[in-house]
């Protein structure tokens, strides 16, 4: 789920987040109490959405290749095995506006013609 790959760019997205509320505290020295906690919330979801992502994108689950045969490949109307149309980037939005993307396996249920994403 994790690796070496993922880490540096998680590594520079604290770094950013860290020297961007320095920054921000430099430029704001009368901020009351709730600016400051604001700030910090709004630098720390840039981390929590990259965090989310990056353990999202490491998930099994992304591709259907890999659980076919599985409870998570068949359709959740029909129960019919799910057919992988490939691989579609899926864009989300989390806390404090925060937008990832996940590339993952895009299936569709043959019998009913449902489509879906796989959890996880």
């Amino acid at each position: 789920m994790w690796n070496q790959k993922v880490e540096p760019g998680w590594q520079r997205t604290y770094e950013e987040v860290i020297l961007g509320i320095r920054e921000w505290r430099w430029q704001h020295p009368k901020a009351t109490l709730k600016e400051i906690e604001e700030a910090v919330d709004r630098g720390w979801a840039r981390v929590r959405a990259r965090l989310v992502q990056d353990l999202a994108l490491g998930s099994a689950a992304k591709d259907l290749s890999r659980i076919q045969g599985d409870e998570g490949s068949r359709c959740p109307r029909c129960e019919h095995p799910l057919e992988s149309r490939g691989q579609r980037i899926r864009r989300l939005t989390t806390y404090y506006e925060q937008t990832i993307e996940l590339k993952r396996s895009y299936g569709v249920c043959p019998a009913c013609g449902t489509g879906l994403f796989p959890p996880g």
